[in-house]
């Protein structure tokens, strides 16, 4: 029900844009983009991919980096994005750490601690970035810096949860007290993994470096790809605004409200990079960021058969 209910959302607010803006402009937009710029803007999804695929790699522990091969974490990846599409509050990468324990890569914690991790570093990568963007942004009204606050805020709290057990400790157990009872356990479990987390990826420094590097350059380079759409629709805007507007646009993308970030995502960019370009172009620029997503979910159809009886069972076992 709830996955209807965000994708009605999504779609009355495309209605609400769409009726806003000229959409004989938004397809001259796509007529006149450049091709070659449009290609390599679009082409970056896959070394992105094998890229995020080879961190999972990475991920695991020595003992058991042989038994995730780089084919099935590209496959892991791609199944994932695939799942994450259909299923609410990105259930696609919780599935991931159920298919690595039951193919025997991992135990069921660590695996889950896994992509705990792996998500919190991709958080904590876009917060860096637009971070950075935001505190270069030129011309900041009370609302930038409301959200320059906000972000340099969240930023903080995610390094202290990361760094400082006794912190991550506290706040899961202020999180509980305040938590409507049918979420407690849930967070039982989360502050569990996140326990699991600590003493796993803190015990190897030289790892947990490679990993932070890793994903800052992986959410470089998602940043780099909207700016590349940017030049592919013969639009303008400096790199350094880019920083600061993309992340906020795809921060408001997963806003628990529309489905896979439509919508919500679109009117950001459109609001945010008013100063720089049309609103036909912002919308074709929305367009093509939910492309990063659907294209992965399309390379992940041919591989998902085989994850499907596995991810049966799981739903069974937590019903």
């Amino acid at each position: 029900m709830k996955r209807w209910v965000s994708i009605a959302i999504s779609l009355l607010i495309l209605v609400a844009i769409y009726s806003r803006i000229d959409f004989a402009g938004l397809l001259t937009v796509f007529q006149q983009c450049d091709p070659l710029w449009m290609a390599a803007s679009l082409g970056m999804v896959v070394p992105l991919t094998l890229l995020t695929a080879w961190r999972l790699q990475q991920l695991m522990p020595r003992a058991a980096k042989s038994t995730l091969d780089f084919g099935e974490a590209n496959r892991l990846i791609l199944a994932a994005s695939v799942l994450n599409m259909v299923l609410p509050s990105k259930m696609g990468d919780l599935a991931k750490a159920y298919f690595m324990r039951d193919r025997g890569h991992l135990d069921g914690p660590l695996a889950f601690a896994l992509v705990v991790f792996e998500k919190t570093c991709d958080m904590l990568s876009l917060l860096v970035w637009c971070a950075f963007g935001l505190l270069l942004y030129p011309s900041k009204d009370p609302l930038f810096w409301t959200m320059t606050l906000a972000v340099v805020g969240g930023l903080g709290l995610g390094l202290a949860l990361l760094g400082w057990p006794a912190f991550a400790r506290s706040f899961f157990a202020a999180i509980k007290h305040i938590a409507p009872h049918k979420l407690r356990r849930k967070i039982d479990r989360l502050g569990e993994s996140w326990q699991t987390m600590h003493n796993y990826f803190w015990g190897d420094r030289s790892q947990l470096v490679l990993i932070a590097v890793t994903s800052v350059f992986i959410w470089f380079l998602h940043l780099l790809q909207i700016w590349l759409f940017i030049l592919a629709l013969r639009a303008s805007a400096p790199f350094l605004a880019n920083l600061a507007l993309s992340p906020l646009a795809i921060l408001a993308g997963l806003l628990p409200l529309t489905f896979a970030g439509v919508g919500t995502r679109d009117a950001a960019l459109i609001a945010f990079y008013q100063p720089y370009f049309a609103a036909p172009i912002a919308a074709a620029l929305g367009l093509l960021c939910t492309s990063r997503y659907l294209l992965p979910a399309i390379g992940g159809l041919p591989f998902l058969g085989q994850y499907l009886a596995q991810l049966n069972r799981w739903q069974q076992g937590a019903s």
